[in-house]
């Protein structure tokens, strides 16, 4: 297993090399000048040429991405041209409002999309299973954007039930602790806090959450009637057990393989893609942070961003590899021969 590790450590190398590439060249060639963006549009040619060469911007291009990779091997992936901060404490300080959207989003998407799906396949082609079908083709087809702004008018314009933008009232955020605002809420015994920030993450993470409710749905249900068509699971039956026993603890145990593999990868794109929902909802994470610096042309965050973002999603594929082998255990990553 370790040695599995290791050898998907070293693939992921070229693969992250390659997303430093395309992400620098696409800021350089499709981004409009920082200069005077950063400077003001009454800023001189001779200040913005000043500005220009202190960060390096006037370089030959290979010189500069030379720098930010050397840079980030180091962990130093350069300043906010904007806050002169160093990009890695921004992105710190705003990621735990992503993590936290992403995990509630996941866990909707997870405890819905196996519902629906054991449901659909325990009653296949009925009306069950043709609503749940149903629900997952809305989940796939409706753009994120466009499902936010219909929950924002229902819930928050119409029906006055929950907030429609922001993660909590300011004058009820945490100080300190973990920066996840449910679980530093609860820990701190502060319950009022605690609706509050539940209140304002419910819309967000029902918007972000249908895709993978979709996904996990439709595969939970192909996973449950090939499992329902294994000999066990008819041995099961024929020796009187319970219906819903079987489903539950012979046919649903194994089909949660495949599930546990779509749930992990799942959560990787939520992490990395909560960009349209965070900022449909002015939600303070990652995913707004970085649309706000690609309109104000902020290399350094965007490039930084964009990597530590291939870190994450390359670190849960691993990671959800290694708990599809724990869970089955005919699975083995042995050496190959040859």
């Amino acid at each position: 297993m370790l040695e599995y590790i290791l050898k998907r450590i070293l693939q992921a190398i070229p693969v992250l090399l390659g997303v430093s590439v395309i992400v620098f060249l696409i800021m350089r060639v499709f981004s409009a000048d920082p200069a005077p963006v950063v400077l003001g549009q009454h800023a001189t040619p001779e200040a913005m040429q000043a500005w220009r060469d202190a960060q390096g911007l006037n370089d030959p291009i290979i010189v500069q991405y030379f720098d930010f990779l050397f840079g980030a091997i180091r962990g130093d992936l350069g300043e906010s041209y904007y806050t002169h901060t160093p990009v890695l404490q921004e992105l710190m300080a705003r990621f735990p409002a992503t993590v936290e959207l992403a995990l509630v989003a996941i866990v909707i998407a997870a405890v819905a999309g196996i519902a629906l799906g054991v449901l659909s396949a325990t009653h296949k082609n009925t009306a069950i299973d043709g609503i749940a079908t149903i629900l997952a083709l809305v989940g796939v087809s409706m753009p994120i954007f466009w499902l936010g702004v219909l929950l924002i008018i229902l819930f928050a314009g119409v029906l006055h039930v929950l907030p429609s933008s922001g993660r909590i009232d300011p004058l009820l955020q945490p100080v300190g602790g973990t920066g996840l605002y449910l679980l530093d809420t609860l820990l701190s015994g502060d319950f009022e806090a605690f609706g509050d920030a539940l209140s304002h993450i419910i819309l967000p993470a029902l918007a972000l959450s249908m895709y993978s409710m979709a996904v996990i749905t439709r595969m939970t249900r192909s996973s449950m009637l090939e499992t329902l068509n294994e000999d066990y699971v008819r041995t099961a039956r024929a020796k009187g057990l319970k219906l819903g026993r079987v489903h539950r603890h012979h046919a649903l145990r194994c089909a949660m393989l495949p599930v546990t593999t779509v749930i992990g990868l799942q959560l990787g794109s939520l992490l990395g893609g909560a960009m349209l929902t965070e900022t449909v909802f002015a939600w303070p994470g990652l995913g707004k942070y970085v649309v706000d610096c690609i309109l104000k042309s902020d290399f350094p965050v965007v490039q930084g961003a964009v990597l530590l973002i291939g870190v994450i999603f390359i670190a849960i594929n691993l990671i959800v590899d290694v708990v599809y082998a724990y869970l089955d255990p005919r699975i083995t990553y042995a050496k190959e021969e040859g």
